[in-house]
């Protein structure tokens, strides 16, 4: 480990050590060799050529795609001590020359600028004389025509290993499949790179997919969850932004609209009224995108289903940047599809084509979100209960007589002719009275108006939950129609298993995991230091998340130490911010203990420990049934939950309850085989377990297996040794 590393992490940014793959990503840039790096948003990407920078002493030139995420972290890092610029349209001519006479002294250690700018000869020119060293690619999967924000002007960047042979090329991206990373590394002719991926997972982010019924009422409900914090919210279309935002600021919330259909300085007005806290919503369309860098954003709720995974996974990165908790929400209805089809459909775009499709199951499953959204990216999730998705809070119910309603609405498509899409079977189930109907005499069928006791809404989830099953699929692209598939006689005849599911009459718990992180944080001290904070950016005329991260607010909330010495130990306050904020924070503290009458140096509360899996009522029906003998598929019968889910609810089960044998569930003959390697590798994590028998053997057959020997239970081919501590493997 280079110890200068460590020292400058400490220095400018207040941190003691490194998250997962920076030390790697750092060092390899450090020793000039070229790197791809993948790690999603939050998880300290712009340190692995921020801190190599300062270690180098040369120039590193940083491509970023939009001016305003370029003036914010220059901002921040000039808060930190870092000789930083930007390079751009928006400067003066007098402030450009200033960063040419900067660059020509090379004073400079990090210099951002548009792709454009750097295709102009004359500003390459200035940079080779300023002895750029390295060039960092933000946003790489731009680059790539199968990336999701593909932009044509990043085409150029390929040019520079020719222009500059002697410099290391580093893509950064928090989002992109295996195929886009080799066209990245391809695009950029990057040679022996270095290729780190980060865990796709963001734990600290609660994800929920919710039925739209009342759109308004239901935002709402989520603004109810998140009074007087950041977010944002992603409609499909600027009239519905519009609208929307036009609602919200009537009913008194602070809000600004945002889409490309607004003038630039509207665009501007309103992102940097957001960027200075002085607006807590953006309403916009995915034109609000990649020059969103504050690290505080508490919710992203999208009124409407994403294009892409891709999209959705980068759009919900924007919350709980600075890794504490933050709720991604997601209304949803089937006709979202129609919409993105229909937009799509004059581009002859396949592949977009089946992205929306994609999405689309991601959110008809009843998958974790968590497990779904990595294994998407070509990662395993080892953890049985994610313990913050609707799937696993258990916001679902099974729909009693799933097989006979499944039955209902396939010979609904079948007596059709499987030429109508979900709309028109839908009419017909329901019974309604339209031309369509009438002139097709489908008011004859015998399936007409046999499901007329459910809403349209109802219907299209549950047709949308069958395609998602596999009993039916959907053909075309413009005029999508809804046809049978191999499993569908089967399921008519009653020899398929269905699970139809709707959201359960519950109300969604305000705090979820929200109170862990908040354990010994003073809240009115972090308010008073929010609003000191506040007015400190306001009279810098930065952001104030580039002041100091609320993580470091909450820190010191909880300390509240009594002297600058004692403030040295918050993490995120390093050398520059201790001298330039240090004397302001400790007034506010020390004048709050005063009135308040807390004591000051409190113990720094622990980290927030992973969220247990909450006592839901599946998991009560599921332990209820284990206890009965009851097999993993009959609970998954019962439950309307995937096998996954049903083996995590029974390795609780089994650490909980420690029941004499698991033959019920897992054959003997396969215990034995895992049982050695589970002695040998320990029962810490999964993975190497996995990997041990090269993927032959199932991580639920695994976890079983785990489960039994941390309960250390008496079994005919399992010795009773000493208690063990009731903790299935840290599934991380």
């Amino acid at each position: 480990m280079n110890a200068t590393l460590i020292e400058v992490l400490a220095r400018h940014w207040g941190f003691a050590s490194f998250r997962p793959l920076q030390a790697e990503a750092m060092e390899a840039a450090v020793g000039g060799r070229d790197t791809l790096v993948v790690m999603p948003t939050g998880g300290g990407k712009s340190l692995c050529y921020q801190a190599p920078a300062i270690v180098n002493g040369s120039l590193t030139l940083v491509v970023s795609p939009l001016i305003s995420l370029m003036k914010d972290q220059v901002d921040g890092l000039v808060a930190c001590g870092v000789a930083a610029a930007q390079f751009n349209s928006s400067q003066t001519s007098v402030e450009q020359r200033d960063v040419e006479r900067a660059l020509n002294e090379r004073k400079l250690r990090l210099l951002f600028v548009s792709p454009e700018r750097l295709a102009m000869a004359t500003f390459r020119q200035l940079i080779s004389r300023g002895g750029v060293s390295a060039f960092a690619i933000d946003e790489a999967h731009c680059i790539s025509q199968w990336g999701h924000d593909f932009r044509p002007e990043y085409r150029q960047l390929r040019e520079l290993r020719q222009l500059f042979p002697k410099a290391s090329l580093h893509a950064f991206t928090a989002t992109a499949t295996e195929r886009v990373r080799r066209d990245i590394a391809e695009q950029l002719g990057l040679r022996n790179h270095v290729e780190l991926v980060g865990n796709f997972d963001r734990p600290n982010l609660t994800y929920r997919i919710i039925p739209r019924r009342d759109e308004v009422a239901q935002v709402e409900e989520v603004l109810h969850r998140h009074r007087r914090e950041a977010g944002i919210i992603y409609c499909i279309r600027r009239r519905d932004v519009d609208t929307l935002a036009s609602i919200l600021e009537r009913r008194g919330y602070r809000v600004a609209a945002y889409h490309a259909g607004l003038s630039p300085d509207q665009r501007r007005s309103a992102q940097e009224s957001f960027s200075k806290e002085e607006c807590d919503i953006i309403v916009a369309t995915v034109a609000f995108g990649m020059g969103i860098d504050r690290s505080n954003v508490r919710f992203v709720l999208h009124t409407g289903m994403p294009k892409s995974v891709e999209h959705y996974q980068q759009e919900t990165g924007r919350a709980g940047r600075d890794g504490l908790e933050a709720e991604c929400a997601m209304l949803y209805a089937p006709k979202d599809a129609a919409a993105w089809n229909s937009i799509l459909a004059g581009t002859a775009d396949t592949t977009a084509i089946e992205n929306v499709d994609r999405m689309q199951q991601y959110a008809t499953s009843l998958v974790c979100r968590h497990k779904a959204l990595v294994e998407y990216f070509g990662q395993t999730y080892e953890n049985a209960n994610c313990g913050a998705c609707d799937v696993c809070l258990d916001a679902h119910e099974a729909v009693p007589d799933s097989l006979v309603i499944a039955q209902k609405i396939v010979s609904c498509v079948v007596r059709a002719g499987e030429t109508f899409g979900v709309s028109h079977i839908v009419a017909i189930l329901r019974g309604s009275s339209n031309e369509k109907i009438h002139e097709r005499r489908h008011d004859k069928l015998s399936t007409y108006g046999i499901l007329g006791n459910h809403s349209k809404e109802e219907l299209s989830d549950w047709i949308a939950q069958l395609i998602a099953q596999g009993f039916l699929k959907r053909e075309g692209t413009q005029y999508p129609v809804l046809r049978l598939t191999p499993t569908s006689r089967a399921m008519l005849r009653g020899a398929a298993e269905v699970r139809l599911v709707r959201a359960a009459a519950r109300e969604i718990d305000d705090a979820g995991g929200r109170d862990l992180s908040w354990t010994g944080v003073d809240h009115a001290l972090f308010e008073e230091l929010r609003e000191w904070r506040k007015r400190e950016a306001d009279s810098r005329a930065v952001p104030p998340f580039t002041i100091l991260g609320d993580g470091a607010l909450r820190m010191l909330a909880a300390v509240r130490p009594s002297s600058l010495e004692k403030m040295k130990h918050i993490s995120g306050i390093g050398e520059t911010r201790h001298a330039d904020f240090g004397a302001g924070l400790l007034n506010v503290i020390v004048n709050y203990c005063a009135k308040s009458g807390v004591a000051f140096d409190c113990p720094a509360p622990p980290p927030a420990p992973r969220r247990e899996p909450a006592p839901t009522p599946s998991r009560t029906q599921a332990y209820d049934a284990f206890r009965r003998g009851a097999s993993i598929e009959e609970v998954m019968a019962m439950t309307a939950r995937v096998r996954s889910t049903i083996a995590g609810y029974l390795a609780d089960f089994i650490v909980t309850e420690r029941p004499a044998t698991i033959d019920a569930w897992l054959d003997r003959g396969q215990y034995e085989l895992i049982a050695p390697a589970v002695e040998r590798l320990g029962t810490e994590r999964l993975k190497p377990i996995y990997e041990e028998f090269e993927g032959r053997i199932s991580y639920d057959d695994i976890r079983l297996v785990v489960a039994h020997r941390v309960a250390r239970v008496s079994s005919p081919f399992t010795p009773r040794g000493a208690d063990a501590p009731r903790q299935v493997a840290a599934q991380t």
